[in-house]
């Protein structure tokens, strides 16, 4: 894909603090800084992976773009709209152009409707056609997603996990969208059916021309699914980069232990692990300065004292890092 595709999505300066209980006694509240100043663009017909390990944010990222979640502050564009000052009937009638896969093939899904229901309801809010129009439209997309259009008179509990979460896609799809955040929608899978729902995926892409958010933390997945991927930790993005470069040349260190751990398909052939030292710091107070200092292999005393700031190293190879970053510019 090239860099002159236009640009779909974009993120500037996205923040989401959640207030907590503590602190109350004192007459102040903390807060849980789960996503602090992330910026990205995704590009028309790409795959943009959102990788980190659990609790960094990237889950609230892709809900806060979508408005799930009201972001504290910053800003979010679908294709050239400010979707954050939008009032709630201008987000309802463009929510059809944005949907989301979610996790859970399970509990996502009413178990009390049966499927055809469930696909069907999204063109039952936005009144979109008759009532034979409409079963005509979930019979369709049960096929385009693999299924027969006589499982729609079946409940969710009837399924298997992977027939479930085909039906969430049937139910992203219904409205025609362009843009999809799919999150974590394998990890809740077998190995062997995480395969087949990545392909469908892109099978959907290809015929459908969409544009996809893919948030995981099977980094084996991004890599076969994504065309950037963007790495985060704790609340902040830390590198971005194609899908390509990322594996095959990662800069920054905590880039560089996640993919140490990927293993290996051989017996014989061994990857030199990068551990991290350390537990993951507190997303209500955070490290002063760099946020990954504390776990930092190559971290230096000015790291505590400044943040760094995202800085494309190469073309289209953005690292947040004063150590590498300036290393990489020469």
């Amino acid at each position: 894909m090239s860099e002159n595709t236009p640009t779909l999505i974009e993120v500037r300066n996205l923040t989401k603090y959640f207030p907590t209980g503590a602190g109350l006694l004192d007459g102040g509240r903390d807060v849980v800084r789960a996503v602090d100043d992330v910026s990205f663009t995704i590009r028309r017909g790409e795959t943009f992976g959102l990788v980190g390990e659990s609790g960094c944010g990237k889950s609230t990222t892709g809900r806060s773009i979508l408005r799930l979640i009201e972001p504290t502050s910053g800003e979010v564009r679908f294709d050239g709209r400010d979707l954050l000052s939008m009032a709630s009937n201008e987000l309802r009638r463009l929510r059809r152009e944005m949907q989301i896969i979610f996790q859970d093939p399970y509990s996502s899904l009413n178990p009390r409707m049966k499927v055809g229901q469930i696909i069907e309801e999204p063109l039952v809010v936005h009144r979109v056609g008759n009532r034979r129009d409409r079963a005509d439209r979930v019979g369709n997309l049960l096929r385009l997603v693999g299924l027969e259009p006589e499982h729609a008179v079946r409940y969710p509990h009837e399924f298997s996990g992977g027939q479930r979460q085909r039906i969430g896609i049937a139910r992203a799809l219904a409205l025609n969208p362009k843009f999809i955040v799919c999150d974590e929608p394998v990890s809740a899978l077998d190995v062997s059916v995480q395969a087949q729902i990545v392909n469908l995926l892109q099978d959907l892409q290809e015929q459908l021309g969409l544009t996809y958010l893919f948030i995981s933390h099977g980094l084996s997945v991004v890599e076969h699914i994504s065309t950037r991927v963007g790495i985060m930790y704790l609340g902040k993005l830390v590198e971005v980069a194609s899908s390509e470069e990322i594996f095959r040349n990662p800069l920054h260190p905590y880039t560089q232990a996640l993919l140490s751990a990927i293993p290996i398909p051989d017996p014989e052939l061994r990857r030199e692990r990068l551990p991290l030292k350390g537990d993951i710091p507190t997303a209500i107070e955070p490290p002063s300065g760099c946020r990954f200092r504390t776990r930092c292999p190559i971290a230096e005393p000015r790291c505590a004292d400044e943040e760094p700031e995202l800085i494309e190293v190469t073309p289209d190879h953005f690292v947040a890092c004063m150590v590498v970053a300036p290393a990489q510019k020469k």
